[in-house]
C-alpha cells in the first residue's frame, strides 16, 4: 500500500520529466530541420547526418527515431521562428550540452561539404538566442569541420570564374 501511495507522488514527477525529455528532442529536431531547409536545398547528406545526429544524442531507436525526425520535421514547419525552440534548449540544458548542441548545428550546416551564408547566420542567431558565447560557437565550428573532415570554408568565399 505504501508502495501505491510513493508511486502515485511520483509520478507526476516522472511524467514531467517524460514531457520536459520530449519538449528537448523536438527543439532540438526542430532548430535541425530548420537548418538543414535553410539554404532550400535538402540534400540526402543532411538528411543522414539529421539522423545520426538524433540518434547519437538521444540514443534512440529506428522507429522512435522517425517518430521524433516526424515531430521535429512539422514543428519547424507550423513555427514562424525558431525562438521557442531555443529557449526550451537555454532554458533546460546546461552549458556545455548547449554548447555541444552548437557543434550538432555545425555538423548539419557542413554535412554536404560546406556551410551556406544563410547556414552560418543561422548556426550565430541560435547560439546568440541559446547564450552560447561567440568563442565557443567559432570553436564549436572548427571542431565540427574537423570531425567532418571538411574544409573550412562557405560557399559564399568561392569566387565564380
Amino acid at each position: 500500500m505504501f508502495d501505491r501511495l510513493a508511486e502515485l507522488f511520483r509520478s507526476p514527477e516522472t511524467e514531467t520529466q517524460n514531457d520536459r525529455e520530449a519538449e528537448i528532442r523536438r527543439s532540438a529536431a526542430a532548430l535541425l530541420v530548420i537548418l538543414m531547409d535553410a539554404d532550400g536545398v535538402r540534400e540526402p547528406e543532411e538528411e543522414a547526418r539529421l539522423r545520426k545526429n538524433l540518434a547519437g544524442r538521444f540514443s534512440l531507436a529506428d522507429d522512435a527515431l522517425e517518430k521524433l525526425i516526424g515531430d521535429g520535421k512539422s514543428a519547424a514547419a507550423e513555427s514562424s521562428d525558431f525562438y521557442a525552440f531555443t529557449s526550451v534548449l537555454k532554458r533546460e540544458l546546461e552549458i556545455e550540452e548547449r554548447n555541444s548542441f552548437i557543434g550538432m548545428l555545425w555538423e548539419m550546416a557542413y554535412a554536404d561539404g560546406t556551410a551556406d551564408e544563410i547556414e552560418d547566420n543561422l548556426v550565430w542567431r541560435i547560439s546568440e538566442l541559446m547564450g552560447v558565447a561567440g568563442r565557443e560557437r567559432v570553436f564549436q565550428r572548427q571542431e565540427a569541420v574537423e570531425r567532418l573532415g571538411v574544409p573550412l570554408r562557405q560557399r559564399s568565399d568561392v569566387m565564380e570564374r
